[in-house]
């Protein structure tokens, strides 16, 4: 590089996701030194916009992780800030968070994805039976990542006793039908899928919070030990979803395949963690794409963008 460009690493945040958000940022910013780039960290909190104004970054990366990073929040400051960042911007981060948008754009298109309903506990009132769903059934937040508050119920009871803990902190859930099967996930680096990675959680009934960020929690296989047509189709699903919601630089699909080899998609991640536990840069890295490599050419992209915004205007 002929200067060092400036990277304000954006990471913390006020969500439920906040700690696993600082373990990215800090990878991103290692690198980032790395690579020779100026790279300072910012936390998104009241004084974000009077942080990031001080440190005039020429492009900002953001390793936010739930609500306020990944739902078009912090993309709707920056586009207002003329600043370029990394990743999706607000109507495809905002779209991908909502899962039951999602959800209702992958039905619409003919795309496979377990059979759901959605809850608000604005009312005042709890559910106390699942609607026209059966059990068992995966319960989860609408508009959360990284699996938190995410529990398979099998039992009304278990039913009741999740809708009351999830009442105390969610205001919108989402039910989904509960599908058995082997758990896969397939990222998307500019518009090319990477290889298909299957999940395998130690001591855990799914990949839940803990699998995903506990050391030992649960362990990749990548590439997945599967037959080419299924790869295949995994990872043209995983394009055709990140397509359908109008997403960019990258992402990542998570799946679930039945043992008669159906695949479901559960949900897509427009922000896919960069933790030394995350699946992305592990996908990544089969290709021969190093940590390094892939932080600096997410950067390199969103510094080009802001030199065609310049252009335009």
């Amino acid at each position: 590089m002929s200067s060092r460009e400036r990277v304000a690493v954006v990471m913390g945040g006020t969500s439920s996701e906040r700690e696993v958000s600082i373990v990215s940022g800090q990878g991103v910013l290692a690198a980032l030194g790395r690579l020779g780039y100026e790279g300072r960290s910012l936390d998104f909190d009241t004084r974000f916009v009077e942080a990031i104004a001080a440190f005039e970054p020429d492009v900002v990366f953001n390793a936010l992780h739930g609500p306020g990073g990944e739902d078009g929040t912090i993309q709707g400051i920056l586009e207002w800030l003329r600043l370029p960042y990394t990743g999706s911007d607000l109507r495809g981060c905002s779209l991908a968070m909502d899962k039951h948008l999602t959800k209702k754009l992958l039905s619409a298109e003919g795309l496979p994805t377990p059979a759901w309903d959605t809850f608000d506990f604005d009312g005042g009132t709890l559910p106390l039976l699942p609607g026209s769903l059966n059990l068992p059934l995966v319960v989860k937040p609408r508009n959360e990542g990284s699996s938190a508050g995410v529990a398979i119920v099998r039992t009304h009871e278990e039913w009741s006793r999740s809708m009351i803990a999830l009442s105390e902190t969610r205001s919108f859930i989402l039910a989904e039908e509960f599908v058995q099967g082997r758990e896969f996930s397939c990222g998307v680096l500019f518009e090319a899928a990477l290889p298909v990675a299957e999940i395998l959680p130690q001591g855990h009934e799914f990949y839940n919070y803990e699998a995903k960020y506990t050391a030992g929690g649960s362990r990749h296989e990548v590439p997945a030990h599967i037959d080419h047509d299924l790869s295949h189709r995994l990872q043209m699903l995983a394009l055709s979803t990140h397509r359908l919601l109008g997403l960019r630089d990258y992402s990542r699909t998570d799946f679930i395949v039945t043992p008669a080899g159906r695949p479901y998609i559960l949900e897509i991640n427009a922000l896919p963690g960069m933790t030394p536990m995350s699946v992305f840069p592990d996908e990544a890295a089969a290709t021969g794409i190093t940590f390094d490599a892939l932080i600096d050419r997410l950067v390199r992209t969103a510094l080009d963008r802001g030199r065609s915004l310049v252009d335009i205007v």
